[in-house]
């Protein structure tokens, strides 16, 4: 079951606020026509595709609990819709955003479809230049609020926690198509910050 289009309509103003330039519904689109195109690797796209929908529901670049906060109204939104268990495990693959790695303690059951929604969710780094310039320029508007190079500074970190990683993508066929790129994208990026 997809989600009504009344609650749609809730979410898309919530991703029209003022303070987003990436994460708005835009990158929802995006995210579905790879939801759409994927659709078959999923052990359980109902849970993913309703994870997907609310993942960046709450963004205020000031706070750190934006993931939190959208899981939580996924749980208050989606309870009249979904079982319980889909509930939890969607409201599970909201919260792995935050890091976007593979919680400690999860079921195993649930890894596949978590993996494949973080690499979707990660899919802009492995975009061709001129897109992932857009996308940098658009997160660098949502903190437009921090000084220069404090920005420049923290956004070098994230970018190269990302870089440090063995493999930025964890499954093949996302691997295959975008972990060359996406790792050209960072280092160029922390390049222009530094």
């Amino acid at each position: 079951m997809e989600p009504s289009s009344t609650l749609i309509e809730r979410l898309k103003v919530r991703y029209a606020e003022p303070q987003r330039f990436y994460h708005t519904w835009g990158h929802i689109e995006t995210l579905l026509g790879l939801f759409r195109t994927h659709h078959q690797h999923f052990d359980d796209p109902e849970r993913v595709l309703w994870a997907l929908y609310w993942h960046d529901a709450v963004y205020d670049p000031t706070s750190s609990e934006n993931e939190a906060q959208s899981a939580a109204l996924l749980r208050a939104e989606a309870r009249p819709f979904l079982s319980k268990e889909r509930l939890d495990d969607a409201v599970r693959i909201v919260e792995a955003t935050q890091r976007h790695q593979v919680p400690d303690i999860i079921a195993p059951e649930l890894i596949r479809d978590l993996t494949l929604f973080l690499d979707m969710d990660l899919s802009i780094l492995g975009q061709p230049d001129q897109i992932f310039d857009v996308y940098e320029a658009a997160i660098r508007k949502e903190y437009a609020f921090v000084e220069e190079t404090a920005y420049r500074l923290a956004r070098t970190a994230v970018l190269e926690r990302f870089l440090e990683r063995n493999r930025l993508y964890f499954n093949d066929i996302f691997a295959e198509r975008w972990e060359e790129a996406a790792r050209v994208n960072l280092k160029r990026s922390i390049a222009a910050l530094r």
